[in-house]
């Protein structure tokens, strides 16, 4: 995790090694010597590395969706089945969503929703969410990284002055929903955090000067003890990669992206705001629109792969809490911000080089229970995807007459990664070595990428 934020423990020339390996794994310390991010990116530069601006948003929906009240409602079910939500026309001929989306529905044309995504896992986990991974199957030493992870360690950064990986979900206190880590991949590939668990210590109003002072310090004084060449020498002589990583520790870029002050007010609005310290139910994360904002402004300032979570989607219904009245809440928010995602895609160019997914672990039960709720359904689930360069305007697959089960080209989560790695230019026969030695496949099942978005 890279913490600009807290301040190093400095004594005299001394550092700990816990504030070195906050600065976002710029060192690995191990038995066999120490590899630095400038000696990172030099490898990097060695083996030829492409610098793809293709990236990907994905937008984690904290504890499950309710596929049926939303993309694939199912108006002709008995009411006990349908609930009270209609479906709406989109602009496109024969595509329909939930009358809660209008916004959405005016973008048909620019969205897919796939309808029957399979094989989802059924408990509140957001690992297959965020690596493709059905938990129950064999996991290699370490745990298998997350995307944005696999994407850093395949193709490194596009920008010297942004990370490759950036990761805005705020900690949940029900452990499962967090993003499961960099896995066997190690500290090198984890997500920088700016909305992680130090965010209280962080301002998105850029990095000061004595913050930027002291990681200048930290980095000469590794530099010292790594080299083991006097103490005097200062960062003058260092080789272009010590630059390239100083770079992105200081890149005004990557702080201005994250400081939502420099953004049109207009826009600021057009997505709409929420407040970071309220936990939905307590558990799960804040609703913010704005993390969509930050995502786009992200994305431009060079980074490859945003992840982020929003809301609570687990609406088992209860006193005051039925599932209806929740969704009466989050479906207008919801529907502002992804729409004006979509549209600043569009209207900024991105369309083509980022792909945004929008997805939870599992769907919701057909019937609604006696509590006013739908409970938790992994036998099918929906997807939202949006740019990415692909073919739009369609629904992927079917369910049955209830929403119980995909009737028609069954969608799985390896077919959805294989999209996502395909259109970042990474070949989905790509393997990565685990820490026992073993080469091991980026998608589950070596999947393909689904052929309806080409």
């Amino acid at each position: 995790m890279l913490n600009l934020y807290e301040q190093p423990h400095l004594r005299g020339e001394e550092f700990s090694r816990r504030s070195f390996l906050q600065m976002g794994s710029l060192a690995l310390l191990g038995s066999g010597g120490a590899f630095s991010l400038p000696s990172l990116l030099r490898a990097e530069s060695a083996a030829g590395v492409g610098r793809s601006p293709k990236s990907v948003i994905m937008i984690y929906l904290v504890g499950g969706p309710p596929h049926q009240d939303m993309f694939d409602l199912k108006p002709n079910a008995p009411s006990e089945i349908a609930g009270p939500w209609r479906p709406i026309a989109t602009n496109v001929p024969g595509m329909e969503i939930c009358e809660a989306f209008p916004r959405l529905a005016q973008l048909g044309d620019k969205l897919t929703v796939i309808r029957s995504l399979v094989g989802n896992q059924s408990g509140h986990d957001a690992i297959q969410v965020f690596n493709g991974h059905h938990p129950r199957n064999p996991t290699p030493s370490g745990g298998w990284p997350q995307f944005g992870s696999m994407v850093s360690k395949v193709q490194g950064p596009s920008d010297p002055s942004a990370p490759p990986f950036v990761s805005l979900c705020y900690p949940c206190t029900h452990g499962p929903y967090n993003e499961p880590g960099s896995g066997f991949l190690g500290t090198p590939h984890t997500p920088f955090r700016p909305l992680g668990p130090t965010r209280a210590d962080m301002t998105l109003n850029g990095v000061t000067a004595d913050h930027l002072a002291d990681r200048v310090s930290l980095l000469k004084n590794f530099d010292q003890l790594r080299r083991d060449i006097d103490v005097g020498t200062t960062m003058e002589g260092l080789d272009a990669f010590t630059e390239q990583a100083m770079g992105l520790l200081t890149s005004s870029r990557l702080a201005d992206a994250l400081d939502l002050s420099k953004e049109d007010p207009a826009t600021i609005e057009r997505y709409g705001t929420g407040n970071p310290k309220i936990s939905i139910d307590g558990n799960g994360a804040p609703r913010v629109p704005q993390s969509l904002l930050m995502a786009r402004r992200l994305i431009e300032a060079g980074v490859r792969v945003v992840t982020l979570n929003y809301s609570k989607w687990d609406w088992h219904g209860g006193p005051n809490n039925s599932i209806f009245k929740r969704e009466q809440e989050d479906f207008p928010i919801f529907d502002q911000c992804v729409s004006a995602l979509v549209e600043d895609l569009h209207t900024r160019g991105l369309a083509d080089d980022c792909a945004v997914v929008i997805w939870g672990e599992f769907g919701r039960t057909p019937k609604i229970s006696a509590r006013v709720g739908r409970d938790h359904w992994p036998q099918v689930n929906s997807a939202l995807l949006a740019g990415g360069g692909f073919k739009h305007g369609q629904v992927i697959g079917a369910t049955d007459r209830i929403g119980g089960e995909a009737i028609a080209r069954p969608v799985t989560f390896g077919e959805v990664y294989a999209s996502l790695y395909q259109h970042l230019g990474i070949d989905g026969a790509t393997t990565i070595t685990d820490l026992n030695g073993r080469p091991q496949y980026l998608v589950e099942d070596q999947s393909s990428p689904l052929p309806e978005l080409s």
